[in-house]
């Protein structure tokens, strides 16, 4: 008997925090609608920016490192052609 007397307090609980809500709405249901909208798409597009931002530095980083990877393959290369002039005195 208890869990049927909590599961109808539940459900008119419910039905009556429903009712309320829509009486002490600040706004209509086509105003709220239109504000989640709005703010789906900021954040929307503020993700976009950031996404944006990381592959902007992580294509910088990649620049970088393929310069300092194509300097070190020079270097290696010219120690070699020394060791090579080096060994045919």
């Amino acid at each position: 008997m208890s869990v049927l007397r909590f599961m109808a307090g539940v459900l008119v609980g419910g039905a009556v925090g429903a009712v309320l809500g829509v009486l002490y709405a600040p706004k209509s249901g086509e105003e709220t609608r239109e504000d989640i909208k709005n703010s789906a798409q900021e954040k929307y597009s503020k993700a976009q920016d950031a996404v944006r931002q990381i592959q902007d530095k992580a294509d910088t980083a990649l620049e970088e490192v393929q310069k300092k990877g194509d300097e070190i393959i020079d270097k290696i290369q010219s120690l070699i052609n020394k060791q090579k002039e080096g060994e045919s005195y």
